[in-house]
């Protein structure tokens, strides 16, 4: 049965679909009803921390519509999970400044990561495989002589990893290792040692704190601002992946999302350009506007080219995916 388009069928009652997303301030507009989905009454669930429905989406497809980190959609896809991702990129940030080193470690520029144990939550986590790739192309590392040390799961389970990232023993984690000098640098964050054990709600206690690390590359907003310049590389997580099967019936619920987020997106920028302090997030976007230009959320696969095709890349690279992906092959052209 075909569902047709609400904007040519006014009497057809809004469609329901269950829908995960973090709770941002791009986001807000849609959670609260100021925008709607034209045609879709939107379910939202509430999931913490949003790692976790990664896990119930790409294994179960428990929801109709779920954010989900990049790299968890792009290997989940390789797997055959039947989902596409509709290209409304929800979250930003650059990764030159992820890694961290233990007091001791003698690790003082990136090169001396070869040969060490360096700790990440999961080989697949979108932090890690954006660092991975800025370790490779910016600062000449050779990240296939890296030990990658993980105590977590990989989203997407039938995932083979490569033959240089190695489970920590029992009873053992990142921070524990870290602590001990078994680890010799880490991720930081949630994607690292900022938080202990499998996704639950407040993980992050018992995490590893900022007295007890250094950057390996301090952040340098100069630095970022270059290498976006001559990359056009703008790192994201967070893509909309919708269930093949919600489309297959009723395609138009695509513009309709895609429209939708562009709306909630465009009320929290207008609220940014008046004060660039407001909502929690928004000092972090304004700092971004400032290196990227006035909308730091674009959506949409051509404003985004550079950075899709940038993290297939990685991805091929760092042997998590075989496919040759281009943007549109993984992106559904709306907007």
């Amino acid at each position: 049965m075909t569902i047709r388009n609400p904007a040519t069928d006014p009497s057809r009652e809004r469609l329901p679909l269950s829908i995960v997303v973090g709770t941002y301030g791009h986001t807000q507009a849609l959670k609260n009803g100021t925008v709607q989905a034209e045609g879709i009454a939107l379910e939202f669930v509430e999931v913490q921390p949003l790692i976790a429905a990664y896990r119930r989406m790409v294994r179960d497809l428990e929801f109709d519509v779920c954010e989900l980190a990049p790299t968890t959609y792009l290997t989940a896809r390789e797997a055959g999970v039947p989902f596409i991702a509709l290209p409304i990129l929800l979250t930003r940030r650059f990764h030159h400044s992820e890694f961290v080193c233990r007091p001791g470690s003698g690790i003082r520029v990136p090169a001396n990561l070869e040969g060490r144990n360096v700790g990440v939550r999961a080989y697949s986590v979108s932090t890690g495989v954006w660092a991975r790739g800025v370790l490779r192309n910016e600062f000449g590392v050779d990240i296939d002589r890296v030990t990658w040390m993980v105590d977590d799961e990989e989203h997407v389970t039938s995932l083979q990893l490569p033959p240089n990232v190695t489970h920590v023993a029992d009873g053992q984690s990142l921070v524990s290792m870290f602590r001990s000098g078994q680890l010799d640098a880490a991720i930081k964050g949630a994607a690292g040692v900022g938080r202990a054990g499998a996704a639950a709600a407040n993980w992050e206690t018992d995490a590893v704190n900022a007295d007890e690390y250094y950057d390996l590359v301090p952040p340098d907003t100069g630095q970022v601002r270059e290498w976006f310049a001559r990359t056009g590389i703008y790192p994201f997580h967070g893509v909309l992946a919708v269930k093949s099967a919600r489309l297959e019936r009723a395609a138009w619920i695509a513009d309709s999302l895609y429209t939708a987020f562009c709306e909630a997106r465009d009320v929290f920028l207008e609220n940014l350009r008046a004060d660039p302090h407001y909502e929690p997030s928004g000092s972090h976007y304004s700092l971004l506007a400032e290196i990227v230009g006035p909308n730091p959320l674009p959506y949409g696969i051509e404003a985004n080219r550079p950075s899709i095709e940038a993290l297939i890349g990685y991805c091929r690279d760092q042997k998590l995916i075989r496919s040759n992906w281009s943007a549109r092959d993984v992106f559904l052209d709306v907007g």
